[in-house]
């Protein structure tokens, strides 16, 4: 389904940003609320990083029509069509963009250097909220997890060791251009991750959503919903690397945030 491009917006838009797992009705509710849609506004739900796009669609979709009566569309981008302008023109205009779970890696490869990248980002600079969950959510930083171990050959949900050139990274959609993503956080015990990664990035905010939790970013400022809890680490001091790639630092900033809270990214 195509829509009408939508009137320009003054306002840079926000980011809902969804750690995975269940989504709420509440965290549903909150999401349109965010995006705070007139009449004629429409939704998008870009299902490429998945391997099931219409089951993906079906299931979002659902959630969103019961808190929102805005029309909804998926747009399943493919080098094949990331040219064409009505899809192009939709996408730019839509209040709402919605990017679903799978692989990350995967959306974007078929949005990096594309006009699909530009129109995501003409949207958000006109207003819109974008939001993801799970790979939808690692997608929102510019140094983007792609999930991929380096030096733990064997894929577990924790790293086995704090060294340092574990995580492949890639360039994702830059709509955080100074904080780096991870999601499932508790869930997955991701703390070994997202400590490599500050240690990577030591000028970041890192960021760990859990499951059924969302961060929400207007500007700089960043509020938590849903049901679990968000970690952010950053600032480490005095961060080093032995001879044989081991981490270690003196000190670093720690939150811990549940919902209702609010911080500012440092950077």
């Amino acid at each position: 389904m195509l829509f009408p491009s939508a009137p320009l917006m003054a306002q840079k838009g926000s980011l809902f940003i969804i750690g995975g797992g269940t989504r709420s009705p509440e965290l549903i509710q909150s999401l349109v609320k965010t995006a705070s849609m007139k009449a004629n506004d429409y939704i998008i739900v870009l299902p490429m990083a998945t391997a099931e796009p219409e089951a993906s669609f079906d299931a979002i979709s659902k959630q969103l029509a019961q808190a929102s009566n805005n029309a909804i569309g998926s747009l399943n981008f493919n080098s094949g069509n990331v040219n064409d302008k009505k899809w192009l023109d939709s996408l730019s205009g839509a209040r709402l963009i919605y990017i679903v779970g799978g692989d990350q890696t995967k959306f974007m490869k078929v949005v990096v250097n594309t006009p699909v990248y530009q129109a995501i980002h003409k949207a958000y600079q006109n207003g819109a909220t974008v939001a993801g969950t799970s790979a939808g959510a690692a997608v929102m930083s510019k140094k983007m997890i792609t999930g991929t171990q380096l030096k733990d050959t064997v894929y577990k949900e924790t790293f086995n060791k704090l060294w340092t050139e574990n995580i492949e990274f890639e360039e994702g959609l830059g709509l955080l251009d100074s904080a780096i993503i991870d999601q499932h956080f508790l869930k997955r015990s991701r703390f070994n991750r997202l400590i490599s990664a500050l240690a990577a990035y030591p000028k970041y905010d890192c960021i760990g959503i859990d499951e059924g939790t969302a961060i929400i970013v207007h500007q700089k400022q960043v509020t938590i919903a849903g049901v679990s809890q968000v970690i952010r680490i950053a600032k480490p001091k005095n961060l080093k690397t032995t001879e044989k790639g081991l981490i270690k630092m003196d000190d670093m900033q720690f939150n811990l945030y549940t919902a209702g809270d609010q911080f500012k990214l440092n950077k």
